[in-house]
């Protein structure tokens, strides 16, 4: 029992697990009423979606552009091509016809054709666009292709940004079922299944709600709410996890359901709120980068994991001592499940012993599996592909009108603003400029030029050289900004230029997060460090967590290059490989994975703690904290393997890799590195795990849990803790 003494040391955290325990039905009432105060503050703010993620000078140009009302729609374009047939035969001129007239009904009138060199492809244009419906013009385009099955009837690729929302939409509606289905496997019961789902759903539910004001003041991408769905469910489902199954081990004891909830809300509830913070950290890292997708990104993912906390250490509580045994109800027969008690598997404590038999075989084995892995990483090419390469198949009527007219393919957008007095230089710079662009083969022709209405600032689009997302486009753009405008341009007072367009977009936005990172990867571990440096009052903890998260990020970079820059999982997957990773994911991966990995790190190791603070030798603490935890943490990697596993499936190329990659990593975090590496290195390390040098001494300690030390028995299989 719980003396007064002990009453009145009791941390915050534990002291509200007290209170909750001891008012469950009003702790569940605050939850809830948290809960709806969250989702009405989305009704009063409203939520504020980002309207351009574009950064550099590629947002300065698009600035310019709004400033001086240059902007213009991209052209609407209809494609026509047939093999056999040409211009000249009354079935092609037939179908040029009904596309000019379906074209006209839609969008109006103003269109010209253009033919192709061998004639076997035309081109139907409208420029300047009329302001229309993209999905009807689809629409009509589709019924001429039925109508003229001998010809190959294709618009410019737009409108396909619908199969990115349905992708995400399928993936959120799988994802909670595979939560579930995991977690019966995992505990055999729906009772307890359901408690982790429940607490992640609440979680997300809330931070859906204070997106809302959270929008104002980063405005958020539209990715942003399944990202926090899936951080939130995979956080949500650990920290309950952590819960159920301690109160569980606590009770198998022989503890009053009530004392058993106590002392895990005292242990479990320190463990939570230090990996919370932790998964924070490594989130917040996002916001060096400066980009406002990222700064959306980490503002949501942070208010996730602190809901699903602040979940974790007030209500979860509360519905655990009113389900007290009864959370092992609903078991199903005959399913086989996985065995989150540690008296029960034999699997993981099997594998522990021989590791800590060999633990420099052991270290050497897994730490090279993970390096071989890791090594194709050197090689990593990142860009950011164009919406077409993002279907994870090449559209090849978009790919043959390019090359039949090279001028459709992505534009170059210069921007020139210069006094009125300089107007007549600025016209014939451009128009060196022009001839350059097409004399040096960076661009095609034809050009079109907007110019405002006091003559103060010109566009110029220049079709670009390659598919728009290829080294050939990228060098096309630095050929621009390096040398062609300021040969042309350079000299003129009073002159303002900026390239804009998508494919800038992409140098732009790659270039800043290849500057970024490094600074992301130090603020992220700097502060990781001292959070685990405080926690465990231990250098070397903090130090071996680090190195070791590092390796199972390496790796699934690695994994990532070998699957997705090269070509044989393309069959695989259903993939088309353009060579590039995806520009934003290695700094996403990263902030991702480091956090979710340091959640099973703090838990494995805040177990180990708490055997050595209880008299266990270092041996039989390593054994005792990782056995007893190896259950909770294979479950959980599984659901995330598991819901991770469904993006990697879906046809978006950059969901896709994000899918692989996370799925992969997880994987290679749960097994290799917590199952071999972890307990190699603390056997190797034996009583140094708990170092820390007497200059460091003035570190507060944080008191997060009491505990008194009691002599335990250590059995030959398992150490006997208590902790009352």
């Amino acid at each position: 029992m719980t003396t007064n003494g002990e009453r009145r040391r009791l941390n915050p955290i534990a002291a509200t697990g007290r209170w909750s325990t001891r008012h469950p039905w009003q702790a569940i009432g605050i939850w809830l009423a948290f809960v709806a105060l969250a989702v009405g503050a989305l009704a009063v703010t409203g939520s504020k979606s980002l309207q351009s993620g574009t950064v550099g000078e590629a947002a300065r140009g698009y600035a310019l552009i709004d400033r001086n009302g240059l902007y213009r729609d991209h052209p609407n374009l209809a494609y026509l091509h047939s093999d056999t047939l040409r211009i000249t035969d009354p079935a092609f001129r037939a179908a040029v016809d009904d596309v000019r007239r379906r074209m006209t009904r839609v969008l109006g009138g103003n269109l010209t054709t253009r033919v192709a060199a061998g004639g076997h492809s035309a081109l139907v244009v409208q420029n300047p666009p009329t302001p229309g419906d993209r999905g009807a013009l689809q629409s009509a385009l589709e019924a001429a292709a039925r109508a003229h099955p001998q010809i190959t009837i294709g618009g410019d690729g737009s409108g396909g940004g619908a199969n990115t929302t349905s992708d995400l939409h399928r993936a959120e509606k799988l994802a909670l079922p595979v939560t579930l289905i995991v977690l019966l496997f995992a505990f055999g019961a729906l009772v307890a299944a359901l408690v982790p789902v429940l607490l992640g759903l609440t979680a997300v539910i809330a931070t859906f709600g204070l997106l809302g004001p959270v929008s104002h003041l980063f405005a958020l991408d539209d990715s942003v709410k399944t990202i926090v769905l899936l951080i939130g469910m995979a956080v949500g489902v650990d920290y309950a996890l952590f819960y159920v199954v301690r109160s569980r081990e606590e009770r198998l004891r022989g503890l009053p359901s009530h004392e058993a909830l106590e002392r895990t809300t005292r242990t479990s509830g320190r463990t939570v709120v230090i990996a919370g913070t932790t998964v924070a950290i490594a989130m917040a890292g996002q916001y060096v980068v400066g980009s406002p997708i990222f700064n959306g990104i980490a503002s949501g993912t942070i208010t996730v994991v602190a809901c699903a906390v602040a979940g974790s250490v007030t209500v979860l509580p509360a519905v655990l001592e009113l389900l007290g045994p009864r959370i092992d109800r609903g078991r199903i027969p005959f399913l086989p499940h996985l065995h989150t008690d540690s008296a029960k598997s034999r699997f993981w404590p099997a594998v522990i012993d021989r590791v800590l038999r060999r633990p420099v075989l052991s270290l050497i084995v897994g730490a090279a599996l993970l390096l071989a892995l890791a090594v194709p990483a050197l090689g990593m090419h990142i860009a950011e592909p164009d919406a077409d390469t993002l279907k994870g198949k090449p559209d090849p009527t978009v790919t043959r009108m390019q090359a039949d007219f090279p001028g459709t393919s992505e534009r170059a957008i210069v921007v020139v603003t210069a006094p009125p007095a300089e107007h007549a230089r600025v016209a014939r710079g451009l128009r060196r400029l022009e001839g350059q662009a097409a004399a040096s083969g960076i661009a095609h022709r034809p050009f079109t030029t907007h110019e405002s209405s006091d003559g103060r600032a010109t566009a110029v689009e220049l079709p670009l050289t390659g598919l728009g997302n290829n080294t050939a486009s990228r060098q096309a753009v630095a050929t621009l900004r390096n040398d062609l405008i300021p040969e042309t341009l350079g000299g003129i007072p009073g002159v303002e230029t900026a390239v804009t367009g998508l494919t800038a977009e992409d140098v732009d936005f790659t270039h800043q997060i290849e500057r970024g990172m490094p600074y992301v990867i130090a603020f992220v571990l700097a502060l990781a460090f001292l959070l685990l440096l405080v926690s465990f009052r231990s250098l070397v903890v903090p130090v071996k967590a680090i190195v070791l998260n590092l390796l199972s990020v390496a790796a699934s970079y690695g994994v990532l290059v070998l699957v997705f820059q090269h070509h044989w999982a393309e069959s695989l997957l259903g993939f088309h490989s353009n060579g590039t990773i995806i520009a934003w994911l290695p700094l996403f991966l990263f902030v991702v994975l480091f956090g979710l990995s340091m959640d099973y790190h703090v838990f494995i190791l805040s177990r180990i703690r708490e055997g050595v603070d209880n008299g266990l030798t270092s041996d039989e603490a390593v054994r005792y904290g990782i056995t007893r935890t190896a259950g909770v943490v294979t479950s959980a990697a599984l659901v995330m393997v598991g819901v991770f596993s469904i993006f990697g499936t879906l046809s978006q190329l950059d969901v896709k890799q994000a899918g692989v990659g996370l799925a992969i990593a997880i994987l290679l975090d749960a097994t290799v590195v917590r199952g071999v590496l972890l307990p190699a290195s603390m056997k190797l390390l034996g009583d140094w795990n708990w170092h820390l040098p007497r200059w460091l001494e003035w570190l507060p300690r944080t008191n997060l849990e009491h505990t008194h030390r009691r002599e335990p028995t250590v059995g030959a299989a398992e150490p006997a803790l208590t902790t009352d």
